[in-house]
């Protein structure tokens, strides 16, 4: 039996125990695939993830990120979680940012005040939902297809697809039952005259239908890094939002997480950055 240190995180809120939570095994070189399913499962958190030395150049270390059934190429929350944890276990960064390597790519980690903050990878699929599609979420969701004023795949690993209804107390209201494996992102806008307390733009909610094999029942992701990515990208193709705005998530499972997200040009491109705060609420070590 080994040590491995290990970490629990609160990520995407400054309220305490108000984000998601994420474990992090810090030194999981020689663990197996099994050995990595196992313990995710056995932390029962939605991500847990493991890092491992770099096998790419350029990469500061690589991130396996493990769900309580299978593997992720990327996902928010665990990315800056597992930045948060890496650099609280003496990591240091080879240039101005860190790059974490994980099985989408290379991403981009930057520190912004007490809050990291991740470079959105690119989206794997994007335009607009099937027509059907649309109605069988529609139903899933409980509200009449002329609810849903705008749709789109924003799948950039976990596989999301969003719908946006007309006001953030629409979203808040929303009693879903989702059929198995869907991965349905929900956003509405907060009006000037409803603002949010906070001064977030949007409310999000992420809701996961249930995974046959796993045996788990459907569920609501408290926070949710990747989904406000790919939500942010449809946006700004839309010409809609520029600059900065920050998002609510979690309000339904009384959570209080908030995602900023900054859009900056770089080479004639725009550069999605997705931040929050990642905060330590348990260190130790894991016996293996």
């Amino acid at each position: 039996m080994s040590q491995r240190r290990f970490a629990q995180l609160d990520v995407f809120s400054d309220q305490p125990f108000g984000g998601n939570p994420l474990a992090v095994i810090v030194d999981a070189e020689g663990l197996s695939d099994e050995q990595m399913l196992r313990i995710a499962a056995w932390t029962n958190l939605s991500e847990t993830t493991f890092l491992l030395p770099p096998t790419q150049p350029g990469a500061d270390y690589r991130v396996r990120i493990m769900t309580t059934s299978g593997e992720l190429p990327f996902a928010g929350h665990p990315t800056l979680g597992s930045a948060r944890a890496w650099l609280e276990a003496g990591g240091r960064p080879m240039g101005e940012k860190i790059v974490q390597e994980c099985a989408a790519g290379l991403v981009a980690v930057r520190r912004d005040g007490e809050r990291l903050a991740f470079a959105a990878p690119p989206l794997q699929r994007s335009g607009p939902l099937e027509t059907a599609e649309v109605s069988r979420i529609a139903a899933a969701l409980g509200i009449a297809r002329e609810e849903i004023v705008g749709h789109a795949w924003a799948d950039n690993g976990p596989g999301w697809q969003v719908v946006e209804l007309a006001s953030a107390q629409a979203v808040l209201d929303l009693e879903p039952q989702l059929e198995p494996e869907m991965k349905i992102g929900v956003i509405g806008r907060y009006a000037a005259d409803a603002p949010h307390p906070r001064g977030a733009a949007y409310e999000v909610r992420a809701l996961l239908g249930a995974v046959p094999s796993s045996g788990a029942s459907a569920c609501e992701d408290p926070v949710t890094g990747s989904l406000n990515a790919g939500v942010a990208q449809w946006l700004l193709g839309r010409g809609e939002l520029t600059g900065s705005w920050i998002a609510s998530q979690g309000a339904r499972l009384g959570r209080s997480g908030l995602v900023h997200v900054q859009v900056e040009a770089a080479d004639g491109e725009a550069i999605v950055w997705i931040g929050g705060h990642a905060v330590t609420r348990i260190a130790g070590t894991l016996a293996v």
